[in-house]
This record gives C-alpha cells, sequence and structure tokens, in this order.
C-alpha cells in the first residue's frame, strides 16, 4: 500500500474517522501535562496520510501542546522532497522501502533509541523479523528489519545488527492481500491464483503502482507454478521480463476491468461489482462493508504481502528545540491512543501494549485476538460493519502477521522494473 495519500481523499478524517476517536472510551492517555503555552509547539509533518487525522493532531494538541502541520503528498513526492527540501519539514512519516532512498541523501536525522520510552516494547515484528511468541516471519523486500539500524549517528549504511541509531520509529503496518465479493462469486477463493482466473475476465483488477502491482503480480505467479523468485522484493531483469509478460497476457485477454490508483477507485470498482477480485486495501475493504456490501479481505494459503511505516526527523532539526518536540511527539505517538485509533481501522500498532490499553476488551479481542465480536462492530463513521459474532477476516494478529511472506520494496532493477510496467499498462 504505498500511494495512501489516495485514501485521504476518501476516508475523509473528519468524519469516517471520528468515530473512532469516540469509541476510546475509556482509553485516555495519561502523565502528559493538562495546561500548555499560549503558543504552541508546531511541527510541520510530511507524509502521504495514513497516519495522519484531525482527531490525532487535536489529541495531540490536547495532550502535549505540540501543533501538528500536515503536509500531505504522494509516496513519490514525499521522497522527492526528502532528498531536494529538507528544510521544508521537520517530522517525516513514511515507508520503510522508501530508506533506500532516503538514508543516502543524508537529509534525515538518526534518532537515538534510548529516547524513546517504549522503544523496548516495539514488536519484534520491527526488531527481529519474528512475532512476540518467536515465530519468524517472510522477510522477502525491504523487511523493516533490515533497514531499521544504521552504524552511527550520521552514517548513510545500514547495520545488519542492533544500534542506537534508528532510521524509522515504527507506527504502523499490515498484511495485504486480495478482496473479493463473496456474494457475486460464490465459491471459496483460496489462492492468488484466482486473480487471473479467466472465471472473472473482465471482473479483475490491480492496482496500478508498480513498486507494489509487481509485488503483487508476483504472488500470482508463485500461485500458478510459473517461477519461484529468490525475492519478489529484488527481481532480476529475466523475473521482470517474465512477471509483466505473464501480466501482459492476461490484460490482452481481456482479465482485468481496470487498474487503480486511487482509493476511492478500488472502492468503487467493488461496490457496483464492477470487479470481483482485486487488489485492495484493509481500509477500502471497510469502506465497502460499511455501504451494506459484502467484501471480504481473503486469506489466501500462499499469505500476505506486507508494508510499514515509521517517523524520522530531517537533518534540519539537529540542534533546534524542534529536535525534542519531535521525540516529544513521537514518544506520544507510541503512548496508546494513536495505536488504538489505528488499530481500530484495521491496522496494526508498533506497541501493542499501550494500543491494548486504550482498546476495550471487546476491541481488542475482535481486531487483535480474532475472536467472534462480543456486540456490534461500528465503522469509523459508527455504521454497522459487522454484527456481534463476525470474526475479522484473516483471524488473529499472529494469524495474519505470520503468514506474511514479502514486504513493499525497492528493487535494484526499479528503474527497469517501472519502464516494462509502463509498458503493460500501455500494451
Amino acid at each position: 500500500m504505498t500511494d495512501k495519500s489516495k485514501m485521504h481523499q476518501a476516508i475523509n478524517r473528519r468524519t469516517l474517522l471520528k468515530g473512532a476517536a469516540l469509541a476510546a472510551g475509556a482509553g485516555a492517555v495519561t502523565g502528559f501535562p493538562a495546561v500548555h503555552s499560549a503558543e504552541p509547539k508546531v511541527l510541520r509533518y510530511l507524509g502521504t496520510a495514513v497516519n495522519e487525522g484531525d482527531e490525532i493532531s487535536k489529541k495531540c494538541l490536547a495532550d502535549t501542546g505540540i501543533k501538528i502541520e500536515y503536509i500531505t503528498a504522494t509516496t513519490d513526492d514525499v521522497t522527492k522532497r526528502v532528498i531536494t527540501q529538507p528544510n521544508s519539514f521537520d517530522v517525516l512519516d513514511t515507508e520503510y522501502f522508501s530508506l533506500k532512498k532516503l538514508v543516502p541523501s543524508g537529509n534525515i536525522f538518526a534518532l537515538d533509541a534510548k529516547r524513546i520510552k517504549e522503544f523496548d516494547n516495539i514488536t519484534p515484528v520491527f526488531t527481529k523479523g519474528e512475532l512476540p511468541n518467536g515465530k519468524k516471519i517472510g522477510g522477502q523486500g525491504t523487511a523493516p528489519w533490515k533497514v531499521l539500524y544504521l552504524d552511527g549517528a550520521n552514517s548513510k549504511t545500514f547495520s545488519a545488527t542492533p544500534t542506537e541509531y534508528i532510521t524509522l520509529i515504527p507506527t504502523v503496518y499490515n498484511a495485504d492481500t486480495l478482496g473479493i465479493r463473496p456474494d457475486l462469486i460464490k465459491r471459496p477463493i483460496g489462492s492468488w491464483a484466482e486473480l487471473l482466473n479467466a472465471e472473472f475476465k473482465g471482473k479483475a483488477s490491480i492496482l496500478n503502482i508498480p513498486s507494489i502491482g509487481i509485488m503483487d503480480a508476483a504472488m500470482v505467479v508463485e500461485a500458478t507454478g510459473q517461477h519461484q523468485y529468490a525475492d519478489k522484493g529484488n527481481m532480476t531483469k529475466p523475473e521482470i521480463d517474465l512477471t509483466m509478460k505473464v501480466l501482459t497476457e492476461a490484460k490482452k485477454a481481456g482479465q482485468f476491468r481496470a487498474f487503480w490508483k486511487d482509493f476511492n477507485e478500488s472502492v468503487n470498482l467493488m461496490a457496483s461489482g464492477e470487479t470481483v477480485i482485486q487488489s485492495m486495501w484493509s481500509p477500502a475493504v471497510t469502506k465497502v462493508r460499511s455501504m451494506g456490501i459484502p467484501c471480504i479481505f481473503q486469506p489466501l494459503k500462499e499469505g500476505y504481502r506486507s508494508w510499514a511505516s515509521g517517523f524520522c526527523v530531517s537533518k534540519a532539526l539537529s540542534g533546534s528545540p524542534k529536535l525534542d518536540w519531535a521525540y516529544e511527539f513521537v514518544n506520544w505517538y507510541l503512548s496508546g491512543w494513536a495505536g488504538a485509533y489505528l488499530n481500530r481501522q484495521g491496522y496494526y500498532s508498533a506497541v501493542l501494549s499501550t494500543a491494548k490499553a486504550n482498546m476495550t476488551a471487546d476491541e481488542w479481542a475482535y481486531w487483535m485476538e480474532g475472536k467472534p465480536a462480543a456486540s456490534d462492530i461500528k465503522a469509523p463513521d459508527g455504521t454497522l460493519m459487522e454484527k456481534a459474532g463476525a470474526v475479522r477476516d484473516g483471524g488473529s494478529y499472529e494469524d495474519r502477521m505470520g503468514a506474511v511472506v514479502c514486504w513493499n520494496a525497492v528493487m535494484d532493477e526499479n528503474d527497469y522494473m517501472v519502464r516494462k510496467w509502463n509498458e503493460f499498462i500501455a500494451a
């Protein structure tokens, strides 16, 4: 899920997510000053909107006196801005795969793990590549633990072993799969191979973001037995050619109804029934379901493609009071209220313990433990999403994250891949 800025257009955080904040109930964050100076501390927050929201910024201001000014851009534009305008932002919210482009620029400031209060409680998915129960998870692509640490405070190279110098303090992540319309398909779907099943000719869709779309395509290629990749997130040129050949043949045969870039497009395609199976994001499935239309984020036997985001800061903050504010903001973000807010959207928070403390037992059981809902589950805007007794698609946190096989990535052959992808779209 790279271009999540598009999500911002569809899930208006003033409306759709307002309910999530109200649902926090007893989960109030404590321990922050109640009275602040008349002049707020201001941080310019550059990101793609997935972690943004009016309710988050309001809660942060109330708890810490820090005013967040959002600067929202597409993933590619965020990366360009970091490289060319490092003085134009304070806090950066970006995905881990972007670090291979950002760290060599020298424009982001390594954060000190010792100043992050909850660092030792961050899920080992990020620090060790394993679940809290110790189970190892798939690491193809730009897995977060490969790029979490730097060799030194001013290093432009990643460390293969833990250090105190952190590239991104993790915030949110998820396991992505295909969305389906069970009422229109009317049979079990259990494999990525179904995306290219001729049964769904003209009713399938794949997202037109090259670095993610090709990963979904690779899941399909492997599922159909045509090739086994050493690393789906770092294909060779022949592997890119093979993957795009499979997609192009399917396109010419009329398999695809559309190639969506926009969150809204994906929702509309599924809600209208124009597509019955497609690349999809968890909040888009939530949106379709909140419209009263059956839609499933379908677990598949080959596993999930995952993504993860986190915070870092501009090198321009070195020696500035804003650096202290940035640490305060990041510490607030991991303290639980924001994590619970994001968990209710179907995402996962980086510090599970603090998020749990800010959710009701029923919420935690449904979203995180895979248990049947004890009461009705409401969409963020307050409409009924699931009735009591429903179980989250894919089950528990351990079931879903434990089935991750690859992560969003920037390939060594990225330029070649993008060129081949654009040829496929134009074919």
